[in-house]
């Protein structure tokens, strides 16, 4: 995908079943303002629905991976297959059961690795975050995913420069991806706005103009508002999953400049549009209910701050 790459997905044994877990079918979300007028609502995102061809694929997993002409490396190849299956429709337990499957069959599954230190990320479990990216890095050095996921993990830690350290290295690999700016931009920021807009500043003549998401750099400089940033979002979209794909990033970036503004109850509903629009394997939405969750308790630590004053 052209975006930040989160379906990190290698050749399988069974291309057939990788195929057939790609493709969302969706259609637009709809309001009656008049009866027996169709009208369309953009920017209001519509869960995307489980693929039926992923479902076929699993089931046909289930029946292949307990053949005993299987061998163990062809068995760990598939429950990673399904693993990454199950992660790309929000079945995270059961993804992260046949990532450690793959591993136990498999030790050297970088893959499986980098997925597994995501899933600890999501639950807090930072040290053992931390131990299976470092694993990944050793087995697969060039994974530069790897650094991204690593330095998320890093920035909920409160290990700043540490996950800036990473958010740099990731950001270096590839100055045109938008995105990358952007989470380095929301790193720094956290240390100092003049030096993230300074950064982000500099990046922006840089960006891939054919990537729509580098109007949200530009909205993130204060250069388009946010009405023009949504539009953007939905400007030349050729089929729903396109949308609910721009959608599911456009709300995330307009959530964390909310949490910025100091407008919670903003963020949190752009959090909740995120989640809404099912694209479960893109960083967005995989990180979105965790950010919710830090928004959540930073208000209620404030409000207690505020009470016992």
């Amino acid at each position: 995908m052209p975006k930040l790459p989160t379906k990190l997905v290698q050749a399988s044994l069974l291309p057939l079943l990788l195929l057939a877990a790609v493709g969302l079918n969706g259609c637009a979300t709809t309001s009656t303002a008049q009866p027996g007028i169709l009208v369309e609502q953009p920017l209001t995102p519509e869960p995307q629905p489980i693929p039926y061809r992923t479902e076929i694929a699993i089931a046909r997993i289930n029946e292949i991976v307990t053949s005993p002409e299987v061998t163990d490396e062809q068995r760990a190849r598939l429950f990673y297959d399904r693993g990454v299956m199950y992660d790309s429709v929000g079945l995270s337990a059961l993804a992260r059961f046949d990532f450690m499957r793959a591993l136990r069959l498999k030790p050297d599954m970088a893959d499986a690795y980098n997925f597994l230190g995501i899933h600890h990320t999501l639950s807090g479990d930072f040290e053992s975050a931390y131990e299976a990216f470092d694993s990944a890095l050793e087995l697969a050095p060039d994974d530069q995913y790897v650094y991204l996921n690593r330095a998320i993990a890093l920035q909920n830690d409160d290990k700043l420069e540490l996950a800036l350290r990473d958010f740099r290295q990731f950001q270096q690999i590839k100055p045109d991806d938008p995105y990358r700016s952007l989470w380095l931009y929301l790193a720094e920021v956290e240390s100092s706005k003049e030096q993230a807009d300074k950064t982000l500043t500099e990046a922006l003549p840089k960006l891939d103009e054919k990537q729509w998401s580098r109007q949200i750099a530009a909205f993130y400089l204060g250069k388009i508002n946010e009405q023009q940033l949504l539009a953007a979002a939905s400007a030349d979209v050729t089929e729903p999953k396109q949308l609910a794909e721009q959608l599911c990033e456009v709300y995330f970036y307009l959530a964390k400049w909310h949490t910025l503004q100091h407008n919670p109850t903003q963020a949190i509903e752009y959090y909740k549009k995120t989640l809404s629009t099912n694209i479960y394997e893109f960083v967005e939405h995989r990180y979105a209910r965790l950010e919710m969750a830090k928004l959540r308790q930073q208000v209620v630590v404030q409000d207690l701050h505020e009470h016992a004053h």
